[in-house]
């Protein structure tokens, strides 16, 4: 066994048995629905930002980012500029009325007050729909999207275990999942947001430390700018197009409209991810919301810039062009670093595949219990009783998806632009709305969702015109709910009453 090697084992070693530790420590903290799926609803704003970005961002931002600048420029990096504008507009807009709304709604089948530990459960109760038609068309939804996302977080462990040790992918994912799964199976969402502040800590450490190696290997940005001209011109271009076939760059056609759009049109998907909702849903409250933003929001866009200047720093770095574009980040930490560091780098890309893919076994293990469990099965079960099921809906969940992972031959990126889209279009526009239009009702809201998943699942078969789906799913599910909601029945005195009292909550901000 080489030094590298045995480096990134005992790095490795040391950084899963931190992860189970969490588990272990918050396991006792867990008793409850509410503790599982929202951690009884108090994070602080650090814990929150920090827990949300590393939910957020994945495997994509170490592997996917870098990538995509590596083979095509600075021509892909409109989808970071619209992430970031996405991601901000989320904490702002929707953040603290989720807040307030998913815990002050009266809930629909027993007409108290309603404590919604899922999207699917806080649609119920903010429309008073009782036949359970948005909860099992949201609970379907959340399912089938998130098995393509936590999918795509396998792939990119794959990506890391080959290029590390040389495993065959069926390793790499059995072993990662298995890991992810221990640690989320027994703390919940305590154990995701608190082992999530430290994977977005080293994320974005890990990205600084290859930038600074990099630049002074290549003696500083003059050294990445003429490395990177020498290859050609139009990779410094916004709008010019670069691709990268038998070993060289070549610039293709000026970016079109429909591309900067498609790029841009990444942000809104914030407004409907539900792993990233749940940290608003969980931090202590709306008054915490304020610091929360700033602290996620400005780590959000310089770990997006960092990642885009690594890709650069790639195209200049190595002579030759990598065999698999999506590797320029593992490839740089590898040649760059001792083998020690590297171990420790190297673990920050598992962290940020892990990071994303618990929060996501989490919430789609809520879709199964609190969505399914709870109201199909056990309507009148204590309410301790579905915390052994979700657990056990993790595991469901995790080899799901783990065999998706292994027989799909798409990129980390394209199983993330799928699963971003239909989440982005499904829930997007009908969370919006309900958080801010008082005369909308749940015929509107089944509308968006349904209208909104369906083009989101079937454009990409269909794209006549090299658009991202989540442009003609989220105007879909828009004009779906516009045209149908007049269908639906009138808001009535209690709903009325729950939009103006969580209009007052926010804004006197406590």
């Amino acid at each position: 066994m080489t030094d590298s090697v045995l480096a990134s084992v005992l790095t490795f070693a040391a950084y899963f048995a931190v992860m189970v530790g969490i588990g272990l420590w918050m396991y006792r903290r867990t008793s409850s629905p509410s503790d599982f799926f929202l951690g009884g609803r108090r994070l602080n704003s650090w814990v929150s930002g920090l827990s949300a970005n590393a939910s957020d961002f994945s495997g994509w931002l170490l592997l996917g980012l870098p990538g995509a600048i590596y083979l095509s420029g600075l021509g892909e990096a409109w989808i970071a500029v619209g992430l970031a504008v996405g991601f901000y507009a989320s904490w702002r807009v929707v953040a603290p009325r989720l807040r307030v709304y998913t815990e002050r709604a009266t809930d629909a089948r027993s007409g108290g007050e309603s404590d919604s530990l899922t999207l699917s459960s806080f649609l119920e109760n903010r429309f008073g729909e009782r036949r359970g038609l948005l909860r099992g068309v949201s609970a379907l939804l959340i399912l089938v999207f998130y098995l393509f996302y936590v999918a795509s977080g396998l792939v990119a462990m794959a990506v890391l275990f080959d290029q590390v040790f040389d495993l065959p992918g069926a390793v790499a994912v059995v072993l990662g999942a298995s890991i992810i799964v221990l640690y989320t199976f027994l703390g919940g969402f305590l154990a995701v947001s608190f082992t999530d502040v430290i994977q977005a800590v080293m994320m974005w450490l890990a990205l600084l430390a290859v930038l600074v190696a990099a630049l002074v290997a290549l003696g500083g940005f003059g050294g990445v700018v003429d490395g990177v001209t020498a290859r050609g011109d139009a990779l410094f271009s916004a709008f010019g197009g670069v691709s990268l076939s038998d070993g060289a760059w070549r610039p293709t056609d000026t970016l079109g409209v429909l591309v900067i759009i498609s790029g841009l049109a990444w942000g809104i998907g914030y407004f409907g991810q539900p792993h990233i909702l749940a940290r608003f849903m969980g931090i202590r409250s709306v008054a915490h919301i304020a610091r929360a933003r700033v602290v996620s929001v400005a780590w959000a866009v310089t770990a997006m810039a960092l990642a885009v200047l690594v890709g650069f720093v790639g195209i200049a770095y190595f002579d030759e062009p990598l065999g698999n574009p999506e590797s320029v980040f593992l490839s740089l930490i590898q040649t760059l670093m001792n083998p020690w560091v590297a171990g420790f780098l190297l673990s920050a890309v598992l962290a940020a595949v892990m990071s994303t893919a618990d929060s996501q076994l989490l919430v789609a293990a809520a879709a199964l219990t609190e969505d399914g469990y709870r109201v199909l099965v056990r309507r009148g079960a204590s309410p301790t009783a579905p915390v052994w099921p979700s657990r056990f809906a993790v595991v469901g969940v995790a080899v799901a998806a783990g065999a998706l992972a292994l027989t799909s031959e798409e990129s980390v990126l394209e199983l993330v632009g799928y699963a971003w889209a239909g989440f982005g279009a499904a829930f997007g526009p009908v969370i919006v709305l309900a958080l801010y239009w008082r005369r909308m009702n749940w015929v509107g809201a089944l509308a968006g969702m349904v209208a909104g998943g369906a083009v989101a699942l079937v454009w990409p078969s269909v794209d006549p015109v090299g658009l991202y789906a989540m442009v003609p799913a989220v105007l879909a599910s828009v004009v779906a709910i516009l045209a149908l909601n007049p269908l639906g029945p009138k808001t009535t005195e209690q709903l009325a009453a729950d939009f103006r009292r969580v209009e007052e909550e926010v804004a006197s901000g406590t």
